[in-house]
């Protein structure tokens, strides 16, 4: 998949290398600014799917850049920036990915596979509810039919063809900004979904939130190991270990009925 890409920051020795590494990666440069309000201006018009943003600029600075983007409907953002402190407040605004000057060809070449998987996965929920819409459209008589075909099932695309992933089949899942990686077995799937709304669609069919970015089957969980600062490590039946926060040790102690209050 090819790229289309906007590259926006102030020094244009910059702008000039970066052209040329992307280039070289196969992403297709569509514009380039100096400043934040002429970045505004040139998105809606060129629609690229990825905007290369540096974060210190005159006028407006980067991070302002991003907020001022739709999360849903906005190109992806990937900070190139020589400042490594503004790491979490770049996440904040939904940023892709946080790349520091001077770039390493293999971090920015990691950067730009990640954004090329989540384009994929945007447009792999788009066909997933536009073939849902198909398939009600057949059956019209039919009352909630959309909602009775994906209620247990969350509907990936590869290439030509559609994956239907049973819930029950469900490892774990973990979050990366507006986006969630779905692990069944030894495979997984980028979908473009925030975790909440992951968790509270699936909870009861006993998916359960056990860190801010973390979700787990209750039925592949095999044991807790209780750790000295009040948190548990999880053991799933495929020798996967995830943390669980003391946030969520109440929550769900309740879900598996049993105490993980010690």
């Amino acid at each position: 998949m090819r790229l289309r890409a906007i590259i926006v920051d102030d020094e244009e020795l910059s702008r000039r290398g970066l052209r040329v590494r992307l280039e070289r990666a196969d992403v297709s440069v569509v514009g380039e600014c100096a400043n934040g309000p002429d970045a505004l201006e040139m998105i809606p018009k060129l629609a690229p799917n990825l905007v290369l943003l540096d974060i210190q600029m005159p006028e407006m600075s980067g991070l302002k850049v991003a907020a001022a983007l739709d999360p849903e409907t906005g190109p992806h953002v990937i900070f190139i920036t020589a400042f490594d402190e503004y790491a979490i407040r770049a996440f904040e605004v939904h940023a892709l990915d946080y790349v520091l000057k001077p770039i390493d060809d293999a971090r920015l070449a990691a950067a730009l596979e990640y954004a090329r998987d989540a384009v994929r996965a945007a447009q792999d929920s788009d066909f997933g509810r536009r073939v849902t819409r198909a398939i009600v459209s057949m059956n019209p008589g039919e009352a909630g039919a959309a909602d009775s075909l994906m209620s247990d099932r969350i509907a990936v695309r590869l290439n030509s063809r559609i994956v239907l992933i049973r819930v029950a089949d469900i490892d774990w899942i973990e979050a990366s900004g507006d986006y969630v990686t779905v692990h069944v077995e030894k495979k997984s799937w980028l979908v473009r979904e925030p975790i909440t709304m992951i968790a509270q669609r699936y909870r009861a069919l006993g998916i359960a939130r056990i860190h801010r970015s973390t979700l787990v089957n209750l039925d592949r969980i095999t044991e807790l190991r209780p750790l000295s600062n009040g948190e548990f490590t999880v053991v799933l039946r495929d020798g996967t270990e995830l943390k669980m926060s003391r946030n969520f040790r109440e929550p769900l102690g309740t879900l598996l009925g049993s105490g993980t209050h010690s």
